[in-house]
């Protein structure tokens, strides 16, 4: 059985938009709980296995591959249609999430961790793409916020569950939820998710993808090799990378100035609007995604708090970032103005930040709940409003291309921030446990041992005062890093200030394209079918939206520019 429509076009109805609504939110649901999921779990995980050391690849190898297929996502469902796509994501995060759980060492982790990436990706951008084809950007605000609510939703739910699998049954069950999970998302999506499939009219730019790859891949060796303490800023292979990361991004700046159907076009940046909105995001997933990943080990390890109690508290943070991020979109579509709240949100989030910095052991357990709130509203202000801005600067034929490079841009900067932040914080702590063990008499052998395969269940039966040198060695190396995440806040607050106001179309995608027939007369021709009566009349459409004959070309709105009012 197949779901898209057999003949005649594809009606945009309020009912359809609901039922593909529904299909993008259990696909959003799988991607965005398996990002959190893990971050209560992780101490357990990496104790276990003897990889506290290598502790930050269990995120950065799922974002850097998250961050290599956005393009190719977001490219493809442009040229070949989203709906086979949507689906190939899904039973690759599925697969993978069955290899990570009985993955037999830290390192298949880590591969079957990146495999899981490859079909998230997928699902964050086909998700936002797809709204954007059947809702028009002056609509748009209200559909995009319950799916930012969705992460927010993730991001409490993911730690809780991660945190009753380890206290309750074993670490491996943070991924073996996924299954039905994503079992259950597939079916959805294969029955409801009715969109038109595509064939592509131009040759697929492969030497792009592939220097594109090179690039995100060299960039974030580079980074994590030169905090590692293993390695530095003065080894030959970090610089290596540095060299590959150079030579990728020139070789790709000339090889998609030359492409027939580049994968990330050039143009794209000579589009103010789209380009502020794209720095904002990427800026923003500096600090986010290394204080989301973090913050749960940080109440685990320094505050003693069980992983379920930790995922608990995490609570507040999907409360503001749920409401901000369903307020802010229903204001938006109700007003058409976006401008003031990526400032407003940047600078909650900055004052939030701020307060993390002063986190310890000490700190009342109610005063984390309010750092959590706050910094969940600011994040809620900003996240899916730059990828609304970013969808409506461009033509809607180029709708996918806009939002895989603007959550490309995001993910690279949320990648930067977990290597480079997570680096600093994991040399800090393996220096701290080191020194805590060692000034306990054992040998610098035993000593860095044990600092490798501390967990939560191994601190718990410590001796009380070497248990409270594991915690203070916690609280001494996360806190601090907080203030070197301001900076990207404050660099974000500054772009948002720039951001132009610009009009949100009221046309759908789809719609303006001359794939599908939306609004009244969606309605109409749909009660015509129902009645027994053609959806058309000798292949004409009634309204003015898009009509386009047999063979026809669909009219396209030039692509919006910053400058407008």
């Amino acid at each position: 059985m197949t779901a898209a429509p057999s003949s005649g076009p594809l009606l945009l109805t309020q009912r359809r938009i609901w039922i593909i609504f529904g299909a993008l939110i259990s696909g959003m649901l799988l991607s965005s709980l398996d990002q959190t999921i893990v971050s209560t779990a992780m101490p357990t995980i990496v104790g276990q296995l003897g990889g506290v050391d290598h502790q930050v690849w269990l995120t950065t190898a799922y974002l850097l591959a998250t961050t290599i297929v956005m393009p190719v996502y977001g490219k493809f469902g442009d040229v070949l249609g989203r709906r086979r796509l949507f689906l190939v994501a899904i039973a690759l995060f599925t697969v993978a999430s069955l290899g990570c759980a009985v993955a037999g060492d830290f390192t298949q982790l880590i591969i079957w961790r990146a495999v899981q990436g490859l079909g998230g990706g997928g699902l964050m951008i086909l998700s936002q793409a797809i709204i954007a084809d059947i809702v028009p950007a002056s609509e748009r605000g209200k559909y995009l916020g319950p799916l930012g609510a969705v992460f927010g939703l993730s991001a409490v739910a993911g730690p809780l569950l991660g945190g009753f699998f380890v206290d309750h049954l074993t670490w491996q069950w943070a991924f073996y939820i996924n299954i039905p999970v994503g079992i259950a998302a597939f079916a959805i999506a294969y029955f409801a998710l009715t969109l038109p499939n595509k064939k592509a009219s131009k040759p697929i730019d492969v030497l792009g993808v592939v220097f594109l790859s090179a690039f995100t891949a060299c960039l974030i060796f580079f980074t994590d090799f030169g905090g590692d303490a293993a390695y530095g800023w003065g080894a030959v292979e970090t610089w290596l990378f540095g060299a590959g990361m150079l030579v990728s991004a020139l070789v790709f700046v000339l090889v998609e100035a030359r492409a027939a159907d580049p994968i990330i076009p050039l143009a794209l940046f000579r589009n103010p609007t789209f380009i502020n909105a794209t720095a904002i995001g990427m800026t923003l997933g500096l600090g986010m995604f290394s204080a989301i990943g973090f913050i749960p080990t940080f109440l685990q390890m320094s505050s003693g708090t069980s992983a379920a109690a930790s995922g608990l508290l995490m609570i507040p943070m999907m409360v503001g970032l749920m409401g901000t991020s369903i307020l802010s979109g229903n204001l938006i579509s109700a007003t058409g103005r976006y401008r003031m709240y990526p400032i407003l949100g940047t600078l909650i989030t900055a004052g939030a930040m701020i307060a993390f910095t002063s986190l310890t052991a000490d700190t009342p357990i109610w005063l984390i709940c309010v750092f959590l709130f706050v910094f969940g509203a600011g994040l809620g202000l900003i996240m899916q409003v730059v990828v609304l801005v970013a969808q409506n600067s461009v033509s809607p034929a180029q709708v996918g291309t806009a939002t895989s490079t603007n959550n490309y841009f995001r993910e690279v900067g949320a990648s930067l921030g977990v290597a480079v932040f997570g680096t600093i914080f994991t040399t800090r702590l393996t220096e701290n446990l080191t020194g805590v063990f060692a000034g306990a008499g054992a040998s610098a052998g035993e000593a860095s041992q044990s600092a490798a395969t501390i967990d939560p269940q191994t601190l718990s039966q410590l001796p009380e005062g070497l248990r409270d040198g594991v915690v203070a060695a916690y609280a001494d190396a996360l806190a601090p890093v907080f203030w070197y995440l301001l900076p990207f806040i404050a660099i974000a607050f500054v772009l948002s200030l720039l951001l132009k106001q610009i009009p949100l179309s009221d046309v759908a995608g789809l719609v303006a394209r001359g794939e599908a027939v939306g609004g009244a007369e969606a309605e109409t021709l749909e009660a015509r079918e129902r009645g027994g009566l053609p959806a058309t009349d000798a292949g004409t459409r009634t309204g003015g939206e898009a009509a386009t004959g047999p063979g026809g070309a669909s009219p396209e709105p030039s692509p919006r520019q910053g400058g407008e009012d």
